[in-house]
């Protein structure tokens, strides 16, 4: 069972901090933490494509042979498969590579991208991991003013439908970042 565990309003839209498990959110869509091929192994991603049974994978490789690699900063998106959700923002975040190859502009357009798309698809509700700050290795204490950046930006273009953003943090020691920067 997820939990709320700080809400945030700003203008119209909520901003919840919720400590659990993504794949269980009922919202219209979750994010997920992805790589440029849509192959859901490891990570986030692994446990996405596992609950959320083999259309997801499916779906993920047809938009690749579709439309190709998925660059590092954008989405792509699929269906929710066995999930609550309605749709899956796969979100590509750049791995760490010491701050160096622009890391920081590559996940604040990851995030920024997320909410976009979820705002274009018409979706009320949206839960985000903690992009690239696990198997990618972003530092988490650099990674959350990122994600909250990218989240008030978003919020400021007005947004007609998206009114829940949740950041939905697996493990108490990212869920202190969060907590701070919040």
């Amino acid at each position: 069972m997820n939990k709320i565990i700080k809400e945030i309003k700003v203008d119209n839209v909520e901003i919840k901090l919720v400590s659990g498990d993504i794949t269980i959110e009922e919202t219209d869509a979750i994010v997920n933490a992805a790589n440029s091929h849509l192959q859901h192994g490891g990570g986030v991603a692994g446990v996405i494509s596992r609950k959320g049974g083999p259309d997801i994978q499916k779906e993920s490789n047809e938009y690749i042979k579709k439309y190709g690699k998925v660059e590092t900063g954008k989405v792509a998106v699929t269906t929710g498969g066995k999930l609550k959700c309605k749709y899956i923002i796969h979100a590509v975040g750049p791995i760490w590579r010491g701050g160096s190859q622009k890391e920081e502009k590559l996940l604040y357009d990851a995030v920024f991208n997320s909410l976009k798309k979820a705002e274009e698809l018409k979706l009320n509700s949206i839960a985000l991991p903690a992009i690239s700050a696990g198997i990618y290795g972003y530092p988490i204490e650099k990674a959350v003013p990122v994600y909250k950046k990218a989240v008030y930006d978003f919020i400021n273009t007005n947004p007609q439908f998206l009114k829940e953003i949740r950041f939905v943090i697996y493990g108490e020691d990212h869920l202190d970042y969060f907590l701070k920067e919040f």
